[in-house]
C-alpha cells in the first residue's frame, strides 16, 4: 500500500513580531515590490505578462513570489477572465484598494527626489497619475480624465483620492480602477500637459486652474466636470 503523501505545510511569512499596527501594515507590504505591484493593480484586473512588463527590473521569481504573498494577505486575487479572453488576471481586492491613501502619501513625500530624471530610469505614463490625483482632488465631478503626456496616454477618475472619502474609485457603485492604461472609452474630459507639469501639481507648487489659464494644461470636452476643469 503506497505511504500516503504528506499536506505540506504552508510557508509562514516573515513578521517583525511586534503588536504594533505599523508593524503588522509591514508585515504584508513592507518587502520589495509590494507596494508598485499595489500602484499598477489600482488600474483594474492585470495579467502577469503585463505585470512583469510594466516593474522593468523585477525577477520572474520575486513577481510570482509577491503575488502569493498578496493573495495570501487578502490583498489580491486571481482569476480567469472568460471567454473570448480567457485570460488569468490579478486584481486588488477592497483592502489592496484601501492603500491608496498610502500610495498617494508616499509619492507626496518622495516627490522632491524627482528633481532631475536620471538616464537609467524607466518610466511609464501611467506612473504620474498618483500625483495627478493630489491635483484633482479638489474638483466637486466626478468622472474621467483622459490625460495626455509625451510619454503616452492615461486616465483617472475624479472623485477617488484620499480626500473623497473612500480612497477607492466607485463605478456603478462597485470598487472600480482609480486610473487605466491609454484613452478612456467616454472620458468626460481631456487634458493635455507635460510631466514636469504633473509633478508640479502633485508637489502643490501649481494648481490646476493657475496651469489652465496660462495655456500649460489644454482642456477638451463639453461637460460639467471639463467646464469645472476650465474654471467656467
Amino acid at each position: 500500500m503506497p505511504r500516503q503523501q504528506q499536506a505540506a505545510r504552508p510557508v509562514r511569512r516573515r513578521s517583525y513580531d511586534q503588536f504594533c499596527a505599523a508593524a503588522r501594515a509591514l508585515d504584508s507590504v513592507g518587502d520589495r515590490w509590494t507596494l508598485l505591484i499595489v500602484r499598477e493593480l489600482l488600474a483594474g484586473p492585470r495579467r502577469y505578462t503585463d505585470l512583469h512588463a510594466d516593474l522593468p527590473g523585477v525577477s520572474t521569481d520575486v513577481l510570482a513570489s509577491r503575488l502569493k504573498d498578496m493573495e495570501q494577505s487578502g490583498l489580491a486575487v486571481r482569476r480567469r477572465l472568460p471567454p473570448p479572453a480567457a485570460a488569468a488576471v490579478y486584481e486588488l481586492t477592497e483592502r489592496g484598494h484601501g492603500l491608496l491613501p498610502v500610495l498617494a502619501a508616499l509619492a507626496e513625500w518622495g516627490a522632491p527626489a524627482l528633481a532631475e530624471r536620471r538616464p537609467t530610469d524607466a518610466v511609464r505614463a501611467h506612473w504620474f497619475a498618483l500625483p495627478l490625483l493630489r491635483a484633482l482632488d479638489g474638483l466637486t465631478h466626478t468622472g474621467v480624465v483622459e490625460v495626455h503626456l509625451d510619454e503616452g496616454e492615461f486616465h483617472v477618475r475624479t472623485g477617488v483620492g484620499p480626500g473623497a472619502g473612500s480612497g477607492r474609485g466607485t463605478v456603478d457603485g462597485e470598487v472600480g480602477d482609480v486610473y487605466g492604461y491609454g484613452p478612456a472609452e467616454r472620458p468626460d474630459a481631456r487634458i493635455t500637459l507635460d510631466a514636469e507639469l504633473c509633478l508640479a501639481l502633485g508637489r502643490g507648487e501649481e494648481t490646476l486652474l493657475e496651469a489652465v489659464k496660462d495655456g500649460r494644461i489644454e482642456v477638451v470636452g463639453e461637460g460639467p466636470l471639463a467646464a469645472e476643469l476650465r474654471g467656467e
